[in-house]
């Protein structure tokens, strides 16, 4: 498989986590499930095939071609995986979507839209751009030119918001309470800037963020203690820990080592 990923210019960089290409992708797998990571997604499909969304029982629930932006996710998604595919995807970091699709995240969470009924179908014109390129830089200067073109300097989130959404990231496994007291205003305020530049409350949130911390900690401790992974991850405790791993990834804990789901990528793995 060919992967590369762009050189972020620091106009972007304390935005955007990263934008990718990768190509003659050949799973052995056709369904994968990814859980929350806490971005937003803007992704394109440059081989032609339609991908789909399952739900529990496996039964279609979307269908995707061209274009499509992924919401702030709460629950595990189940998607279609295909033979030598090729995508190109923007991922944005926590609250640095907005800026760029200009639309409150509350309007995207826990969904996946078409880029066909989204900023009124520019997602569509740029995959004809991106598939246009002949090469991975080229695709990047293409997207790169987009998001500065897409940019507004007065939808940026404000630096109160901007300093507890990296409290969280640092410290996920900390106190809750005592990170959200730090903000300046009421926690009222709080939850509705959290609505509008990232799609979720605080709270939730904070959980996604300390579930990931979980998978880290997994791929880096082959012998594990799941009242020990708890303490380390700050839940109140083993029972509290393995409701949330069910809750995010949709199995729990040693079903999930069972199947080995523990040993590729942190944030994905193969249903079939």
């Amino acid at each position: 498989m060919q992967f590369e990923a762009a050189e972020l210019p620091d106009d972007l960089a304390s935005l955007i986590e990263a934008v990718f290409h990768y190509k003659g992708f050949f799973p052995e797998h056709s369904i994968e499930r990814v859980v929350p990571t806490g971005h937003v997604f803007v992704l394109f499909e440059l081989d032609g095939m339609e991908r789909s969304t399952y739900d529990d029982d496996g039964q279609v629930t979307g269908t995707f071609s061209d274009a499509w932006i992924s919401g702030l996710q709460r629950t595990p998604l189940s998607i279609s995986a295909h033979p030598d595919s090729e995508m190109f995807v923007i991922q944005f970091k926590g609250a640095g979507a907005l800026p760029f699709l200009h639309t409150g995240l509350s309007e995207f969470s826990e969904t996946v839209r078409p880029g066909a009924a989204v900023l009124g179908g520019e997602l569509i014109g740029l995959r004809q751009q991106l598939h246009q390129q002949p090469s991975s830089a080229a695709k990047f200067e293409v997207a790169l030119g987009w998001l500065r073109a897409r940019f507004r300097k007065e939808l940026l989130p404000p630096d109160a918001l901007l300093a507890v959404v990296r409290d969280l990231e640092n410290s996920p496994g900390a106190q809750f309470a005592s990170i959200v007291s730090n903000y300046p205003h009421t926690p009222k305020h709080l939850i509705d800037q959290f609505q509008k530049y990232l799609g979720v409350t605080p709270k939730v949130y904070q959980r996604i963020l300390r579930f990931n911390e979980i998978f880290q900690y997994l791929q880096q401790h082959k012998e594990v203690g799941w009242a020990a992974v708890a303490a380390h991850c700050g839940y109140a405790d083993q029972s509290h820990f393995i409701r949330e791993f069910k809750h995010f990834c949709g199995f729990n804990p040693e079903e999930f080592l069972r199947e080995g789901h523990d040993v590729d990528e942190p944030n994905f793995f193969p249903l079939n």
